[in-house]
C-alpha cells in the first residue's frame, strides 16, 4: 500500500532542503562556474525540477505542458536519449534566465506535482519520485561543495555560514580490525531504495587484512608533506605524479601556507587546521601517495563494506583501491534512466561511506559513489588497511 501523505510530505521537505542550501548565498553567488566540475547553484535548481517535470509530469500526467520549453534544453545534464543540451562549460553562461525566474519555475513545478500525486500515485509514480527525491539529494551534496569551491576560489575567501560544521574529530582511539579471509556477500539487498550501480549482489572472495577505525587526521597528513612527500616520486602513480606538477599540486584544496603555516577555507570562513580533525579534499593520486608512505594501502570498495560495522563512517566519502565496474547481472534502465549510472562505469575510481554534505538517511554501507581520479572537491579523505 502506498501512503500517499507521507511520500508528497518527504517530497516536500527534499525540495525545502534544497532551497536552505541556497539561501545564504548572494545573486551574484548563483551563476559561477569556477571549472566545469562545479556547476552554479542556479542550474542546480533549475536541473533537479526540470527532472520531476521531464519524468515525472510529461510523461504521466495528461495535458501537461511544460513551464517553458526552453528550459529542457538548459537544464538536462547528460540525458542524450532525452533531448539536446547545452554543453557542461557553458553552464556559467546562463545569466537568462534570473535567479528569480528559477526560482519561479521550481515552485510551479513543485506546486504542479504535490497535487498531481494526490490523485495519481501509481506504484511506477511512486519509484519515480523516489528516485527523483533521492537524485535531488544528490545535488543537495554537490550544491554544498560547488558552493564551497565557488566561494573558497573568490580572493575575499567568503564567509558561507557560521553554522555549518565540516570538521569534527573522531573521539574514538585508533584501532584496526582484523578481518578473516573468507568469501562475502557485497550490494545491495532486500527492498528498500538503491540505485542501479549497488544491485547484484554477488559473493567475493577477501584476503585477511586488518582496516583502521579512525581516517587519516591533518596531522598525519602534514607529517606526509613535511617529510617531502609530494617531491617523492616513488610514492606515486605516473599518472598522479604528472597531474601533481602540470597543477602545482602541494597541499590538500583549500589549503594556503599564511605567515609561515597552513590554514585552510572553511564554509566558515578563513580557519586555522585542526590537527586531529580528518583530512578533506584529497584526490585518489594524493591518498594512494598518502598510503604508500605510510607502508599500507586504500581498502577495496568489498574490504570496506564488509568492515564498516567496525568504524564510524560518514564524515569523509572514501576513497577505495577500486575502479567503478558494473556488478554481476548488471542492467541498464530503459529509456532515458538508463544514463543513470552506468554510461559513467570508465575511468574512474569507488568512493565509499557518505561525507558532512551528504543528506541525512541518503547514503547506505551498499552506496557507490564514483570520481575520477584527480577530482577534489568533494569531502574526500583516506582511511587505510594492512
Amino acid at each position: 500500500m502506498i501512503i500517499t501523505s507521507k511520500i508528497i510530505t518527504e517530497f516536500l521537505q527534499i525540495r525545502q532542503a534544497t532551497d536552505e542550501i541556497c539561501a545564504p548565498l548572494k545573486i551574484e553567488d548563483y551563476v559561477v562556474q569556477p571549472v566545469v566540475d562545479v556547476s552554479p547553484p542556479k542550474w542546480h535548481l533549475g536541473h533537479t525540477t526540470w527532472f520531476f517535470e521531464e519524468f515525472i509530469l510529461v510523461k504521466f500526467k495528461p495535458g501537461y505542458e511544460p513551464y517553458d520549453n526552453r528550459y529542457k534544453y538548459i537544464f538536462n545534464s547528460y540525458y542524450e536519449t532525452a533531448g539536446d543540451h547545452i554543453l557542461r562549460t557553458k553552464r556559467g553562461n546562463l545569466t537568462r534566465p534570473t535567479v528569480e525566474e528559477v526560482y519561479a519555475y521550481r515552485d510551479f513545478v513543485t506546486q504542479q506535482l504535490a497535487e498531481f500525486l494526490e490523485d495519481q500515485l501509481t506504484e511506477e509514480i511512486h519509484r519515480m519520485v523516489t528516485l527523483g527525491m533521492h537524485h535531488e539529494q544528490q545535488h543537495q551534496e554537490l550544491l554544498i561543495s560547488d558552493i564551497k569551491y565557488i566561494l573558497g576560489h573568490n580572493p575575499l575567501l567568503p564567509r558561507y555560514s557560521q553554522t555549518f560544521e565540516e570538521h569534527q574529530a573522531e573521539k574514538q582511539k585508533e584501532k584496526w580490525y582484523r578481518i578473516d579471509k573468507g568469501v562475502y556477500e557485497i550490494g545491495h539487498k532486500g527492498d528498500t531504495f538503491c540505485f542501479d550501480n549497488e544491485k547484484g549482489a554477488h559473493k567475493v572472495y577477501l584476503h585477511p587484512y586488518r582496516i583502521s577505525n579512525k581516517l587519516v587526521t591533518n596531522a598525519e597528513y602534514l607529517e606526509f608533506m613535511n617529510s617531502g612527500g609530494y617531491d617523492t616520486v616513488t610514492l606515486w602513480h605516473s599518472d598522479g605524479w604528472e597531474w601533481k606538477k602540470s597543477n602545482k599540486i602541494k597541499a590538500p584544496l583549500y589549503w594556503y601556507w599564511h605567515k609561515n603555516r597552513w590554514k585552510h577555507y572553511t564554509l566558515k570562513g578563513f580557519k586555522e587546521i585542526d590537527p586531529e580533525t580528518p583530512v578533506t579534499h584529497i584526490s585518489y593520486y594524493e591518498a594512494f601517495a598518502f598510503a604508500q608512505w605510510k607502508g599500507k594501502r586504500l581498502p577495496t570498495e568489498f574490504e570496506w563494506e564488509i568492515a564498516q560495522e567496525y568504524f564510524d563512517w560518514g564524515k569523509r566519502w572514501e576513497w577505495t583501491e577500486s575502479a567503478y565496474l558494473p556488478y554481476p547481472n548488471f542492467e541498464k534502465a530503459e529509456g532515458p534512466l538508463g544514463e543513470y549510472n552506468g554510461k559513467f562505469m570508465v575511468n574512474q575510481k569507488v568512493l565509499r561511506g557518505a561525507s558532512v554534505a551528504t543528506s541525512k538517511a541518503h547514503s547506505r554501507n551498499t552506496y557507490r559513489n564514483f570520481f575520477q581520479p584527480h577530482l577534489r572537491w568533494q569531502y574526500t579523505g583516506i582511511r587505510l588497511v594492512e
